[in-house]
C-alpha cells in the first residue's frame, strides 16, 4: 500500500472513530436526560422524605419533653408557634400552606399555569421549616401531605435540566409526569406503602389512569422505596395487627355502624373547612382577614388548651395514640375523636403548613376505640382499624386509597373486606355534607378561567 494509501486509511479511521465517539456521548447524553436524572430526581425525593420524617419525629417528642417537665408550657409556645407560623408562611411562602395536595392538584389540573408557582425549591424549603416550627408548638399536623407536596416540588423543578424538545413525550407534558411521580412518590416514602402511592395518583391526584403515566410512577416509587427501606428498613408505619381467622358475628353491623359515624364526623370537618364564612361570625371572619396573625396565636390557644386538657393526646399528628390504641397499650375516653378533631380544626384554619392524614387516622383510631363498649365482644384492633379506615375515607372521599393505605400500615389483609365496605360507606355519607376536600381546596389555587 502506497504511503497516500495509508495516510488516506489513516484519516478515514480516524474521522469514523470520532463519529462513533460523538454517537457514543450523544447516546449517553439521551439515556442520561430520559432515565438519569429522573432516576437521582426519585432517588432524591426518597432521601428527603426520610429526612423530614425523622425531623419532625425529632421536633415533636422535643416538644413533650418540655410539656412534660412544665405542663403550662403549651399555653404559651403553642399560640406563640402558631402565630409565628402563620407570619413566616404569608411573609416568604405563601403556596406552602395546608397539607400541600390541594397544591399538587391544582398543578396537575392547570399544568403550566400553575407549577412554577406552587412547586418550587423556595416552597419545598418552607413547607419543611416552617411544619417542623409547627410540630415545636405541638399543632395538630402530620407529615404526610407536606412529603407529597415537598417530593411534587422537588420533582418538578427537575424540568430545567432536560431540553424542550423532550418537554412532552407521548403527548403527556413532562412538567405534568414529574409532578404527579414526586407526589406519589413521597407517599409511598412516608408510610412505606408503595401500592399506596400509585392508587393515590391515580384516584385522588388524577381521578383518571393514564397508561403512559403508569411505568414513570412505578419507577419513582421504585427508587423512593429502595432509599426508604435502605434507612429504615421493611417496616409497617402502625405494626401487624393480629385479628385471627375467625370474625365476630357482629362484625357487619360494626362496619354499617363506624362508617356512618365516621363519615359524618369526616364531612363536617370538611364542611366546616370550606365553609368558614357561613358558620364562623362575621366579625370573627374581619378579624381574621385584618388580623391573620393574632388569629393564628389565637388558634393556638384553643389548641393548647385542648391538649392540656387532655394530658397532651390530642398535640402532634397522633401517631402515638392511634399505635396505642391499635396494641391496646392507651386507652382514651370517648371525647377523644371529638377533641382531636377540634385541635385539628384549629390547626389549619390559621394556614400553616401541616398534613391531614395522620390525625385523621388517630381520630378514626378514637372512634373505634369508643365503639370498643358497645361491641365488647369483637377485638380492640379490629374496631380501630375500620375507625382508621372510614375516617381517613371521609375526609379525602378517596376509598380506595383508604383503605389500602390502612392495609399496607397495619398488614391488615384479614380484614380487608370489611375496611373496603367501611370507606365507601364512610365516603358516600362524606359526600352529603362537602365536595371533596382536596379538589375543593385546590380550586383556590388554580387560574381564573
Amino acid at each position: 500500500m502506497s504511503q497516500s494509501a495509508r495516510l488516506l486509511t489513516g484519516k478515514l479511521s480516524m474521522r469514523i472513530s470520532q463519529l462513533f465517539d460523538r454517537r457514543t456521548v450523544l447516546h449517553a447524553r439521551k439515556v442520561w436526560l430520559h432515565y438519569g436524572v429522573f432516576w437521582l430526581g426519585a432517588i432524591a425525593t426518597g432521601l428527603t422524605a426520610v429526612l423530614y420524617a425523622r425531623l419532625i419525629d425529632f421536633g415533636y417528642e422535643a416538644f413533650l419533653r418540655c410539656t412534660n417537665r412544665v405542663w403550662w408550657l403549651p399555653l404559651i409556645l403553642t399560640p406563640t408557634v402558631a402565630a409565628l407560623g402563620v407570619w413566616v408562611t404569608r411573609r416568604w411562602f405563601r403556596g406552602a400552606e395546608g397539607s400541600g395536595i390541594p397544591q399538587v392538584i391544582a398543578t396537575l389540573h392547570a399544568r403550566h399555569e400553575v407549577g412554577p408557582r406552587l412547586l418550587t425549591l423556595r416552597i419545598l424549603v418552607g413547607k419543611i421549616a416552617v411544619s417542623f416550627l409547627s410540630i415545636i408548638g405541638g399543632l395538630t399536623i402530620g407529615r404526610e401531605g407536606p412529603t407529597i407536596h415537598v417530593g411534587a416540588a422537588l420533582m418538578f423543578s427537575l424540568r430545567r435540566f432536560y431540553p424542550a424538545r423532550l418537554r412532552r413525550m407521548g403527548g403527556v407534558s413532562l412538567e405534568y409526569r414529574l409532578a404527579l411521580a414526586g407526589a406519589a412518590a413521597g407517599l409511598s416514602a412516608a408510610f412505606n406503602a408503595p401500592l399506596a402511592g400509585v392508587v393515590f395518583a391515580i384516584e385522588e391526584l388524577t381521578r383518571s389512569f393514564e397508561q403512559r403515566t403508569s411505568g414513570v410512577l412505578i419507577t419513582a416509587i421504585i427508587f423512593a422505596g429502595i432509599v426508604s427501606l435502605g434507612i429504615q428498613g421493611n417496616y409497617t408505619y402502625f405494626g401487624s395487627i393480629d385479628v385471627g381467622s375467625r370474625l365476630p358475628d357482629s362484625l357487619a353491623v360494626a362496619v354499617v355502624l363506624i362508617g356512618l359515624i365516621a363519615g359524618v364526623l369526616g364531612g363536617s370537618f370538611c364542611w366546616i373547612l370550606l365553609n368558614t364564612h357561613r358558620w364562623m361570625p362575621a366579625a370573627l371572619l374581619n378579624w381574621r382577614g385584618r388580623y391573620p396573625v393574632f388569629f393564628g396565636g389565637a388558634c393556638g390557644l384553643v389548641i393548647a388548651v385542648v391538649g392540656v386538657a387532655t394530658a397532651n393526646h390530642t398535640f402532634g399528628s397522633g401517631y402515638a395514640e392511634a399505635r396505642g390504641m391499635l396494641d391496646g397499650s392507651v386507652h382514651l375516653g370517648g371525647a377523644y375523636p371529638i377533641l382531636k378533631m377540634l385541635s385539628m380544626i384549629a390547626s389549619y384554619l390559621p394556614g400553616a403548613p401541616g398534613g391531614l392524614f395522620a390525625p385523621s387516622l388517630a381520630i378514626g383510631a378514637g372512634i373505634g376505640n369508643a365503639l370498643h363498649l358497645l361491641f365488647e365482644q369483637m377485638q380492640l384492633p379490629m374496631l380501630v382499624a375500620l375507625g382508621m379506615v372510614g375516617y381517613l375515607a371521609a375526609v379525602t372521599q378517596s376509598p380506595i386509597t383508604a383503605f389500602i393505605i390502612v392495609i399496607e400500615m397495619i398488614n391488615g389483609h384479614a380484614l380487608v373486606i370489611s375496611l373496603m365496605a367501611t370507606a365507601l360507606i364512610a365516603s358516600q355519607i362524606s359526600k352529603l355534607f362537602a365536595p371533596p376536600l382536596y379538589e375543593a381546596l385546590a380550586k383556590r389555587y388554580e387560574p381564573p378561567a
